[in-house]
């Protein structure tokens, strides 16, 4: 890809400036996109099962990242039950790759959505209160 592709170059910004919880948001959106793209294609039979095994590995690599940024510590037992809910995703997208299921990948794809939707209210949350304590500064009219 070349490196001054005004669209890549949005993405890499978009990616280098976004919160936490939008990253996450990104996440989730690329999964549901990739699980999208890989039940599209399943319907073209054998001629696209390449591009459907392509599109699910992707949705893997992305559980996968949503795994590996999850924090122990200061996330307990919502982190594990997360990690547990990641592990059966992509459980799920691999039987759904070996035997081109577009009910598994609905499956996960619900989940996902789900998942999306919660961490949407928690960023939105976050970003209002972040909005009202940056507007309650320091009065230098009067």
């Amino acid at each position: 890809m070349n490196k001054m592709d005004p669209v890549h170059s949005y993405r890499e910004t978009q990616i280098k400036t976004a919160t936490p919880g939008k990253l996450i948001l990104m996440l989730y959106d690329g999964a549901i996109k990739y699980i999208n793209l890989a039940s599209e294609n399943i319907d073209k039979k054998f001629a696209a099962y390449d591009k459907v095994s392509s599109h699910i590995i992707r949705t893997q690599d992305i559980v996968t990242e949503l795994m590996v940024s999850l924090d122990f510590e200061k996330g307990g037992e919502i982190a594990r039950s997360l990690f547990s809910l990641y592990m059966y995703m992509n459980r799920k997208l691999l039987e759904a790759n070996i035997k081109k299921d577009t009910k598994l990948l609905g499956e996960v794809k619900k989940l996902l959505m789900e998942l999306r939707s919660a961490w949407a209210e928690v960023a939105n949350k976050a970003g209002a209160e972040q909005n009202q304590s940056n507007s309650t500064g320091i009065n230098i009219a009067g």
